[in-house]
């Protein structure tokens, strides 16, 4: 029977991750060197307060493309007001443009993207894109991946990417629980929706995951529950699950 299955975009179709990681690390490098060696400014500590302050900013307003930077403007006046150090305009501002740099990367494909959409599509299967983030930032990557060919007008794109955002395109779209996928990298905002939901689900692991994804897996299965380590393993996953169903 034909399934709807939801693809995540970000670290699952198309890479994100690894460039904030790179951006991290500069600014984890500039912080260590302005603030001297000073023992209460370590790359440990300076990450933590980082990953802290990007993580609050998301719960408050959910994916908003000045979170990232603003995060490295807040850790870095965090410090300041712990070591004494005069704090630069010149310095926040280089932080700043640090940070909303990230978005201008190029939009780079997961190993087997089209592969596992074009199989997928060719066995009759409806695809759904729903991501989290900005309109205009996700709307870039989908178009540079020429991804409409694949969804077409069943593009979701959220600013806040929880429970009740994934509960409404379900109830809207009519969706058959029993016949829908969600399948994306993040437990707090792929699986978890997606077991609350009722519907199926598959966890794409990646190497490298962002502390804001990596939370505890509370919620029974009414469904299927795979974990996958490759794109290209989700059409036979699923087909396989239907034959024994």
């Amino acid at each position: 029977m034909k399934q709807k299955i939801m693809f995540d975009l970000d670290d699952t179709l198309v890479y994100c991750n690894k460039y904030f990681f790179y951006v991290i690390d500069q600014f984890v490098d500039s912080m260590t060197t302005w603030f001297g060696g000073s023992e209460l400014v370590t790359a440990g500590s300076v990450r933590d307060i980082q990953n802290e302050r990007d993580i609050i900013l998301i719960g408050n307003t959910g994916f908003k493309s000045e979170h990232f930077p603003q995060s490295f403007v807040d850790t870095y006046i965090h410090f300041c007001d712990l070591t004494g150090r005069k704090r630069s305009a010149t310095e926040e501002d280089f932080l700043w443009k640090l940070g909303i740099s990230v978005y201008d990367h190029a939009t780079e494909p997961y190993p087997n993207m089209e592969q596992t959409l074009d199989d997928l599509a060719s066995e009759g299967h409806e695809l759904h894109l729903y991501t989290g983030g900005e309109l205009l930032i996700q709307q870039r990557k989908i178009e540079s991946m020429n991804l409409e060919r694949y969804f077409e007008s069943r593009i979701y794109i959220r600013q806040l990417k929880d429970n009740a955002a994934l509960e409404t395109i379900l109830s809207n779209g009519a969706f058959d629980r029993k016949h829908t996928w969600m399948i994306g990298n993040s437990i707090r905002t792929d699986v978890l929706p997606a077991l609350t939901a009722g519907i199926h689900a598959i966890h794409m692991r990646t190497q490298e995951e962002w502390h804001y994804n990596v939370v505890q897996i509370n919620v029974e299965p009414k469904g299927a529950f795979f974990t996958l380590d490759q794109l290209k393993d989700v059409p036979s996953t699923i087909n396989g699950f239907l034959n024994r169903a």
